[in-house]
């Protein structure tokens, strides 16, 4: 899906905002606001915005590469037995026992 970015007048945006808000969100559109042909600002959906913000995070690139990095080594287990285990009671430590 190609992103579709729009420029217009911080005052056009102004008047429009709810139209140019609900298009950014329902459309996936991204908007360039501009005051005097200089832009200032842009408008995009959160979930954009977020996945933008996660790609400049340095420890998550990290973490992806190393996870990553062990699946090609074949260091990796079935979802199903990683939900199993998830879903098992925890065991009791000696200190909860003695309570």
């Amino acid at each position: 899906m190609k992103s579709v970015v729009h420029r217009i007048p911080l005052t056009k945006a102004r008047i429009n905002l709810g139209q140019v808000v609900r298009r950014a969100h329902v459309n996936r559109e991204y908007f360039i606001l501009e005051k005097d042909g200089i832009p200032v600002v842009g408008l995009m959906h959160v979930d954009d915005f977020e996945d933008y913000l996660d790609q400049q995070d340095e420890s998550l690139k990290e973490q992806i590469k190393t996870g990553y990095q062990d699946y090609l080594a074949g260091r990796t287990r079935d979802a199903s037995e990683l939900l199993a285990e998830l879903r098992r009671p925890a065991k009791k430590t000696r200190k909860q026992a003695a309570r």
